[in-house]
């Protein structure tokens, strides 16, 4: 008996879950997933259509509120393996506590493996997620993990949007320098890093340049967004540097805290987001910041691990 593909939605981003059934042609039903909270504030979920047999996917990002939103999810996939769903993939645009994935002090946690353990333990088969924070995050499950990339959207944008010509792609840090280094060789434009020394954590220190701006059109490219203070600094140096424009594309757009504000008031003549992560309210009114559409790759990520096919393509 083939299995019969199922895709439900949580309650982090429906939006994107309705881009993708659009693309794959299967719905979202609206018996799919109901979540309810007790008055204790428990979560409780339910399937409204029968799974059995199913090839379930279910779509849950890291949005806020982020531990309702991976609790919901991990009961979700409880409920479909023990209604007999045949296999049980969680898409997870973004990836919860994908920062904590090293034991950097002692008594810290690796709240990341502690997530794989949790989503293994609940009775998933496999993982579908995009531009992970650190690629060891795979080797934490004993399940198949598909990290899916963000790099051809931004690719695509860059091209629609700016051009090549008078264009240098630039890393915020140097642990972003790969990314940055793959985007500006398929452009085939200049690639330049900044260095950033920190003398207390979480505060940088200094900038340092390593590369020609001047006269360019300088994008920055990273995997997260949060505070935005990084690439607000990182702006400032790139026009004191000679830059005349200055964009940043990020694949998970957190924008929390006073972020907003933050791009507002910095040189960033634009900061584009993927639609890994719901825009938050307070970001949607501001002029400077716009999203990409990354639905395709995770469509047909779906799509191909649903009828057996490679994924390779996806990362060409």
């Amino acid at each position: 008996m083939t299995m019969g593909l199922c895709l439900l939605s949580g309650s982090s981003h429906g939006e994107l879950a309705s881009q993708v059934s659009i693309r794959i042609g299967y719905p979202v039903g609206s018996d799919g997933l109901v979540t309810t909270r007790f008055s204790n504030g428990e979560t409780f979920v339910s399937i409204g259509a029968s799974v059995r047999n199913a090839d379930v996917f279910i779509l849950q990002t890291a949005s806020e509120p982020v531990n309702d939103r991976l609790m919901e999810l991990l009961i979700a996939i409880n409920a479909c393996k023990i209604a007999s769903a045949k296999r049980v993939t969680a898409v997870i645009p973004c990836f919860p506590y994908s920062r904590q994935d090293k034991k950097d002090r002692s008594r810290g946690p690796i709240t990341a493996k502690l997530v794989a353990n949790m989503l293994e333990s609940a009775g998933c088969n496999h993982v579908i997620t995009m531009d992970l924070h650190a690629s060891q995050i795979q080797g934490f499950f004993n399940i198949p993990v598909d990290k899916l990339f963000a790099e051809k959207s931004m690719i695509e944008h860059i091209q629609h949007n700016y051009g090549t010509d008078s264009l240098v792609v630039v890393s915020p840090d140097a642990g972003g320098a790969k990314r940055a280094a793959t985007i500006a060789d398929r452009l085939h434009v200049d690639l330049a890093i900044i260095h950033k020394e920190r003398k207390v954590a979480n505060q940088v220190s200094r900038m340092i340049l390593v590369g020609n701006v001047a006269g360019k059109t300088a994008v920055l490219v990273d995997d997260i967004a949060d505070t935005c203070g990084t690439l607000a600094l990182a702006a400032s140096i790139l026009k004191e540097q000679g830059a005349e424009k200055c964009i940043a594309i990020v694949t998970h757009g957190f924008l929390s805290g006073p972020s907003v504000k933050v791009i507002e008031n910095s040189q960033l003549d634009r900061l584009v987001v993927s639609n890994t992560l719901p825009l938050p309210e307070h970001a949607r009114s501001c002029g400077k910041i716009h999203q990409m559409d990354v639905s395709p790759t995770l469509a047909e990520a779906v799509r191909r691990t649903h009828n057996g096919e490679s994924i390779s393509m996806l990362f060409a």
